[in-house]
């Protein structure tokens, strides 16, 4: 490619809405250009890296047995309804009517029309297993979408679907996709991890995910140094950090604490460690009659070491909160407890509640807790003496730094990700809905087992950005690279020597299939270079009559802050060094 036959569209200074690194180099790099809220023009520079990221994953998905087909942006609802998600998707799903007033969904993932395929297509055992693939362009309607393409409205996924006779070969069929995203994770050159996760909307047992390691990243990645051990923070196993409970060495007290309602206030004004404190968290459940009507609704109180937090997703897996909860209104909490929050306590309740314990408040003797009056709490609290055990002991904080890994292999780390990939077991879920049957060598039907398999394509290129930057712009690494090289000759539109030099070397390099563009626009030296360091080419050669006259050209990979000299006759063999040809 050349540059004048080419669209470089540069700028200097990013629009004022741009957030995030990735958003602001992408519209100064001239790769998207904002439509609409979330929706962003894909222009040629970007479009090219979204090509090769595709390809990749092509290579692969089918590497790995996977079979492509396309499947459509527009479903009709009637999917949607027989699997249930129409009604439990929630405003993400952005439902629409036709002309005959019938509903369709723009979607945001294809499970059930690939279950109505399989339903049709897969019949016996003999055609087990299959795993179908798609790339395909998505829409969620974010409440707030933001940060460019990282969480933009309409974007292109790469998902996969695998259908198995049973759970052990299911399994086989996620270990495969796992294995997969593994080598095209290496491929793209880019620091990863794949993490235990929470299955979330999408449904099913076991889930990994993969996150590109970014400063910038939205989740949290708990890791253990010393091990294999990896999962996202929803996820990640709290052991208790006492291993018994003490007996119990004070009296508890009433103790006066004016104006102190947080445990951190608490424990400065007591002169006591933050971690002698419990933290009281309160929700509740509502008990729904055919009518729509509350029939009965039970107040649950959460208890959390003070400097721990909450984890809502593991307190959802908590018996009795698994159908969903909320956080308990005013009325509620002053009706139970007769005191305001920030003073809240298990001890002196009004009205029955349900007390779930962390494991570590659990194992804690002589803490402190609210009393339920304002401007008071109990010091020296311990559990059967003061108080009943607790109605249930739960892992449902949030892991910290320096906790011990639940292999017992060292303590855990936490560092910043941005999810990309995401594989799924989903068991029977869709095919149970949507009576996916196949039938076994005794001609008995069996519903299909099945495992479903996502990675973010847009989203690679905001994740990849995020972590490959720097005051220049961005560093592509070299196989997701718009260009594999650029040629930048000094003075092309008035030498004729460079201009020769130039294109024999573009000819040269594209005879080899290697992706090179010549700026072949006559621009002065210095715009030049800052418009291939924004956009990030990985390799960049500068052809001018003065190294010519020695023989040499300049050589400056993205991330070298200097040029090397070479030999023009050398310079090909060091490029296909250098890009691993």
């Amino acid at each position: 490619m050349k540059a004048s036959q080419f669209l470089v569209s540069t700028l200097k200074e990013a629009p004022a809405d741009a957030e995030v690194a990735s958003h602001k180099l992408m519209m100064r790099a001239g790769m998207i250009k904002r439509l609409g809220a979330g929706i962003y023009n894909y222009m040629p520079m970007g479009l090219r890296v979204i090509r090769k990221v595709e390809a990749i994953i092509r290579e692969e998905m089918v590497r790995a047995g996977a079979i492509e087909l396309l499947m459509p942006v527009v479903q009709p609802a009637e999917l949607w309804q027989e699997s249930g998600r129409f009604q439990a998707y929630g405003p993400e799903l952005l439902r629409v009517k036709d002309r005959h007033d019938r509903d369709f969904i723009i979607q945001p993932t294809s499970e059930e029309v690939v279950t109505d395929i399989a339903r049709q297509e897969l019949r016996s055992y003999k055609q087990l297993p299959k795993n179908f693939f798609h790339i395909q362009t998505k829409f969620r309607d974010e409440r707030r979408p933001r940060f460019g393409i990282m969480r933009g409205r309409e974007f292109t996924m790469k998902d996969a679907y695998s259908f198995d006779r049973d759970k052990a070969a299911a399994l086989k069929s996620y270990d495969t996709m796992y294995a997969a995203y593994c080598r095209i994770f290496d491929r793209f050159g880019l620091q990863y991890r794949a993490v235990a996760a929470d299955t979330g909307a999408i449904g099913g047992d076991a889930s990994h995910e993969f996150q590109v390691i970014a400063d910038t990243g939205e989740d949290a990645l708990v890791y253990c140094p010393s091990s294999d051990y990896a999962a996202n923070i929803e996820l990640a196993e709290a052991l208790p950090l006492i291993a018994r409970r003490g007996a119990p060495a004070q009296a508890m007290a009433k103790t006066p604490t004016p104006g102190k309602s947080t445990c951190a206030d608490v424990a400065t004004l007591l002169g006591l460690p933050l971690a002698r404190t419990v933290k009281s968290l309160v929700l509740a459940t509502d008990e729904i009659g055919e009518s729509g009507d509350v029939l009965k609704t039970t107040v649950w109180l959460l208890l959390v070491r003070g400097d721990h937090d909450l984890n809502e997703i593991k307190a959802g897996k908590v018996e009795g909160l698994k159908s969903g909860f909320r956080f308990a209104t005013g009325a509620e909490i002053e009706s139970h407890f007769g005191c305001k929050p920030g003073y809240l306590g298990p001890i002196g309740l009004k009205l029955p509640v349900k007390i779930v314990a962390d494991r570590t408040v659990a194992n804690m003797s002589d803490f402190v807790c609210g009393a339920n009056e304002i401007d008071f709490h109990f010091t020296g609290v311990n559990w059967g003496r003061d108080l009943p055990e607790p109605d249930l002991i739960e892992d449902i904080r949030n892991v910290v730094e320096g906790d011990p890994s639940p292999d017992g292999k060292g303590v855990l780390a936490i560092q910043r990700g941005i999810e990309v990939g995401h594989v799924f077991y989903l068991g029977t879920k869709y095919s149970e809905a949507m009576n996916a049957n196949y039938l076994d060598e005794t001609g008995k039907p069996r519903l299909m087992e099945m495992g479903c398999y996502g990675i973010g394509v847009t989203r690679i290129l905001g994740a990849a950005i995020e972590q490959n930057n720097d005051a220049r712009g961005i560093i592509w690494p070299a196989a997701i690279a718009p260009f594999a090289v650029v040629i930048c000759p000094i003075g092309y539109d008035r030498s004729a020597e460079v201009k020769a030099s130039a294109d024999a070397l573009y000819a040269e390099l594209q005879s080899l299939g290697i992706d090179a563009l010549l700026d072949d626009r006559g621009e002065r030296p210095g715009a030049m270079f800052a418009d291939w360091e924004l956009i990030g080419v990985p390799q960049r050669v500068v052809i001018s009559d003065r190294g010519l006259k020695e023989g040499q050209v300049e050589l400056q990979g993205r991330r070298e802050a200097e040029a090397a000299s070479v030999a023009r006759a050398d310079v090909v063999a060091r490029l296909r060094d250098r890009l691993g040809l």
